[in-house]
């Protein structure tokens, strides 16, 4: 299999989830170690003081830890994430979540992610997260062992 079409078939997959789609989030950027996704807010994700709620920003970048930590086709679970919320959004804002690999080893892996407003690019949040690499492959790995 050539590597173009071992990536596309690694894309979709991972374009195939459906808590993605029920957000209107979308994968912008899909690369071995990297991805970006991003949504925009609405009235329905906020609070009761107006504001996003956490768990949405935490799901955008969640998001796009997921996408990066299973775009070399092998199975990877979160072991760990820590989060800090920086500034709040709002309705209307755009949301946008880099993950980029740090590190990668033979079992686990480690990303930097962060959460942005679209427009401005102020950070909203910044995370890191760890994965476990389950001998599960997904997309079989090609010739070189990953």
């Amino acid at each position: 299999m050539s590597e173009n079409n071992r990536e596309k078939q690694i894309a979709d997959h991972i374009q195939r989830d459906p808590f993605a789609a029920m957000l209107n989030a979308t994968i912008d950027i899909l690369g071995p170690g990297h991805s970006r996704v991003s949504a925009t807010v609405t009235e329905s994700m906020c609070n009761f003081n107006g504001t996003i709620h956490g768990g949405i920003i935490f799901t955008i970048g969640d998001m796009a830890f997921a996408a990066a930590s299973n775009s070399h086709g092998r199975t990877a679970v979160a072991m760990n994430v820590n989060i800090n919320f920086i500034r709040a959004a709002k309705p209307g804002d755009l949301l946008v979540a880099e993950a980029i690999e740090q590190h990668r080893g033979g079992r686990t892996a480690l990303y930097d992610i962060t959460v942005r407003e679209g427009g401005s690019g102020e950070l909203i949040a910044q995370s890191q997260g760890r994965v476990y690499r389950m001998d599960d492959w997904f997309v079989p790995p090609a010739e070189t062992a990953d």
